[in-house]
């Protein structure tokens, strides 16, 4: 702002007392001191505001003067509410150093102008910003010369001083400006913006942790399909990123509203632009997974590999090791809601999952292949480099890649909250192979895991090929209803007992199994006398009609537990 336009605001009460010719200076911002050397506290083009405490004889006026005008401040206001008039020496110190001199009114307080300052130096900076971010995504949107959200984000901080960050719906940080968000507070924002987004509530959505204030803002996606108004929240709100500030945006103004709903149109683009890099990758993906679903010959495969791993691995060579993941969203479907297409939502949301480096492994993120059939989306995970050998008979693949219970533990929460009590993720994971003729036998193990999965409880569930045994495998295609009266039967009156006498006979018969019908070492684990053991586990016999020395009926015991 200029210094004219404070002078023409009556209601600051300013009175001009030299520096006519000065009076289209910039003011850039305001400074209160009644020190005499304030120069470290100046960077110039400030409004500096005095008392005149600091000034004990005519003398003093010269040197304080001489230290504002070289520091390039814009103006000096003096208060008249100390001295009265403002002193000749101050008045003839700010002519011969060309600095604009004001008399401020007593019954004007420096509160009342420094205010009035920022509101008008803060809106100047914002419109100014915002002409800055339009530009930035022209030249986003012509190609990558805009420099990525990263350049915006400094703006916000520079100009605005806002701190923000761009995340993913998994809390995973995509950009920011200065220090990274603690992981911790990075998922609490994803998953209070996700929470926020399924009630339908418009952004931005605010909420205070430790006492900071942040406001989030969604990043639509605009390049797919519908327009975002015309689309089930169902159906991004697992996949669209979000921009979080450090700051209360309920008291902003209209003119801030809309610049920081500029800067997510802008990150919009560059999502838009990471998204297209990865269509290769999904179309290889998506090639190798018809070949292995139709039953083409192993060498076909292979050879489709082979084109596959320059693009996964680029200079990394043929990768020997693959693995598949399966995953699935499920929504609850309730009666006049239209079907939600699930697969797109899996693909996107488990190429976040794979992504982020924490769950994969620096070197493999960001070069998943990922398709989507159906409601599933498989993952092609590539895990090595050297030559693709032609045969399993090289000998097995070593334990490597990823773990089931790893690649969930840092998004659970978030997507928990994502899915709203409505929707189900599960996911399944295979071992690691090294030949086209692992892919078709390793993508049935990813998919049994799956189902593995889905047989748990929770929003959020994933499961491993190492989970894989027989009565775990099976246990999923149990019905609920023969699951529910086959645990009852059996573990119904040992629960009545427990809850009536406190006999711990369910612990009892865990630790028992546990230790393979071993009397001496289950009752050292339970810290029990042999003979007390044996009363238990005669009480058990008697209250089931079963035999516990019988194999039969210890297998049928082990899987009630493992079903309860």
């Amino acid at each position: 702002m200029r210094l004219r336009a404070l002078l023409e605001n009556d209601a600051l009460g300013l009175r001009l007392l030299g520096g006519e010719d000065e009076l289209d200076r910039t003011v850039r911002g305001v400074m209160t001191t009644d020190l005499k050397d304030p120069s470290r506290y100046l960077s110039g083009g400030e409004l500096v505001l005095t008392g005149l405490a600091w000034r004990t004889d005519p003398a003093d006026a010269e040197p304080f003067v001489r230290i504002l005008a070289s520091a390039g401040v814009a103006a000096l206001a003096a208060g008249e509410a100390e001295l009265g008039d403002i002193p000749d020496d101050l008045v003839e110190a700010c002519l011969r150093h060309r600095l604009p001199l004001f008399a401020v009114n007593e019954s004007v307080a420096f509160a009342t102008i420094t205010e009035h300052v920022v509101r008008q130096v803060s809106g100047e900076r914002a419109g100014d910003l915002a002409a800055v971010v339009d530009r930035h995504r022209r030249l986003m949107t012509s190609g990558p010369a805009g420099g990525g959200p990263e350049v915006v984000l400094d703006l916000l901080g520079s100009d605005l001083d806002l701190r923000a960050w761009v995340l993913s719906p998994t809390g995973r940080q995509i950009a920011g400006a200065g220090e990274p968000l603690e992981a911790g507070l990075a998922a609490t924002l994803a998953g209070e913006h996700l929470a926020a987004t399924r009630t339908g509530r418009r952004g931005p959505h605010r909420l205070s942790v430790a006492g900071t204030a942040y406001s989030l803002f969604p990043i639509r996606n605009a390049g797919r399909g519908a327009a975002p108004a015309a689309r089930d929240v169902r159906e991004t709100v697992l996949s669209d990123w979000l921009l979080a500030v450090e700051a209360d945006a309920g008291e902003w103004p209209a003119a801030r509203l809309d610049l920081l709903q500029g800067v997510t149109q802008l990150i919009a683009v560059e999502r838009d632009r990471r998204d297209a890099a990865r269509t290769v990758r999904r179309r290889l993906a998506q090639e190798v997974l018809e070949l292995v679903q139709t039953g083409a010959a192993p060498a076909e495969i292979a050879a489709r590999l082979r084109v596959a791993a320059p693009v996964l691995l680029p200079g990394l060579g043929t990768a020997p090791h693959w693995q598949v993941v399966v995953a699935r969203v499920e929504w609850d479907q309730e009666a006049g809601q239209a079907p939600v297409e699930s697969g797109p939502v899996a693909q996107s949301l488990l190429e976040e999952v794979l992504v982020d480096p924490a769950a994969v492994g620096a070197e493999s993120a960001d070069r998943i292949a990922v398709a989507h059939s159906g409601d599933e989306a498989i993952a092609l995970v590539p895990l090595a480099t050297g030559p693709l050998p032609e045969s399993e008979d090289e000998g097995p693949a070593p334990a490597l890649g990823l773990h089931a219970d790893v690649l969930l533990a840092s998004v659970r929460a978030p997507l928990s909250a994502g899915l709203d009590g409505d929707g189900r993720l599960t996911l399944g994971v295979s071992a690691a192979v090294h030949s086209a003729e692992g892919l078709r036998g390793a993508l049935e193990e990813a998919r049994h895991a799956r189902r593995v999965a889905a047989a748990r409880p929770g929003r959020v569930c994933a499961a491993g090929h190492h989970e894989l045994a027989s009565h775990v495998l099976l246990l999923p295609f149990v019905p609920d209803d023969v699951r529910r009266a086959f645990t009852a039967r059996l573990l119904d009156p040992l629960r009545d007992y427990d809850r009536r006498h406190r006999a711990e006979l369910i612990p009892t018969l865990e630790a028992f199994l546990d230790c393979d019908g071993s009397w001496t070492r289950c009752a050292t684990r339970l810290h029990l006398h042999v003979n007390t053991l044996r009363y238990r586990v005669g009480r058990i016999e008697q209250l089931t009609g079963r035999d516990l020395s019988r194999l039969e009926d210890k297998l049928d015991f082990f899987l009630a537990l493992r079903m309860s």
